[in-house]
């Protein structure tokens, strides 16, 4: 099983940019797809971006050419780069794997004026 633990979010003005991290243990993330999921407030959780072991990604269409997802699997991190920030992108931001039962606590990303 693998933990994780996000980090890197915060307030941010409308097309600002932010870099969140995630840190993981365990040998097995490098082989694994991690991905970035989303909730806003009072909206369900949603996937944000995706990527493999070997580095293919997906995005969702809302988030297409503003954010890059990555890893460094020798660091055991996973990133998402987050470029010309729009209010709508406010929310909880988690990393995990497709399939995943357990959350952790993520970490807040706020864009505003």
């Amino acid at each position: 099983q693998v933990q994780l633990v996000e980090s890197g979010g915060g307030l941010v003005q409308p097309g600002g940019s932010l870099r969140l991290s995630c840190a993981a243990s365990g040998n097995i993330f490098r082989a694994m797809t991690m991905a970035w999921y989303r909730q806003p407030p009072g909206k369900q959780r949603e996937l944000v971006a995706s990527i493999t072991g070997i580095g293919d990604t997906n995005y969702a269409d809302s988030v297409k050419g503003r954010f890059t997802i990555s890893r460094d699997n020798a660091k055991l991190q996973l990133y998402l780069h987050m470029n010309s920030l729009k209010l709508e992108d406010t929310a909880v931001y988690y990393c995990n794997y497709p399939g995943a039962r357990n959350w952790g606590q993520g970490t807040q990303v706020t864009v505003s004026s």
